[in-house]
């Protein structure tokens, strides 16, 4: 049998994202592979404040370029200024375009965002007046986020538009 631990998750705000170029570490996942997501921010951390041109200390995590067969690519980044002195060989980047965003806040331990994510996805979604558009899935993380004092706010921005 089953057993997986409830989340209790908020109604999501729904807000327009503003256009974000983000660049960090990337890799390509699929649903069985999400478990090496931890080990790329591992690799990551280090990088914090020394990406030419980054904005503040808020760190993202993306989800892009979906072929429908549940596989992704993850990008773990911040926001930057502009692409001109960003190393193309070492960072990947990505431009999130303007969209409306429903956005959902994760509390507790990490090990459950997997959980906080089936709720968004398979109940809260199909049950809503929205559909996902296929584009970016950000994960915000504040500027204060502490994974092990799990202090700070994650938040899930799931791209959507009205349902026809």
């Amino acid at each position: 049998m089953d057993e997986q631990k409830r989340v209790e998750v908020a109604e999501p705000r729904f807000e327009h994202g503003h256009f974000l170029l983000i660049a960090g570490l990337g890799g390509r996942f699929t649903q069985e592979t999400t478990h090496g997501i931890p080990a790329l921010w591992e690799k990551f951390l280090p990088h914090l404040g020394h990406i030419p041109g980054q904005k503040g200390d808020v760190t993202y995590g993306v989800c892009c370029n979906f072929d429908g067969k549940g596989g992704f690519d993850y990008i773990a980044g911040v926001e930057i200024k502009n692409l001109d002195d960003l190393p193309q060989d070492k960072y990947r980047w990505i431009e999130v375009l303007p969209r409306q965003y429903a956005v959902f806040e994760h509390k507790g331990s990490l090990e459950h965002l997997p959980q906080t994510l089936q709720y968004i996805y398979k109940t809260w979604l199909p049950a809503s007046h929205y559909v996902e558009l296929n584009a970016p899935e950000i994960e915000r993380y504040s500027a204060d986020f502490n994974p092990v004092r799990q202090t700070g706010t994650l938040e899930i921005c799931v791209p959507v538009q009205t349902r026809d």
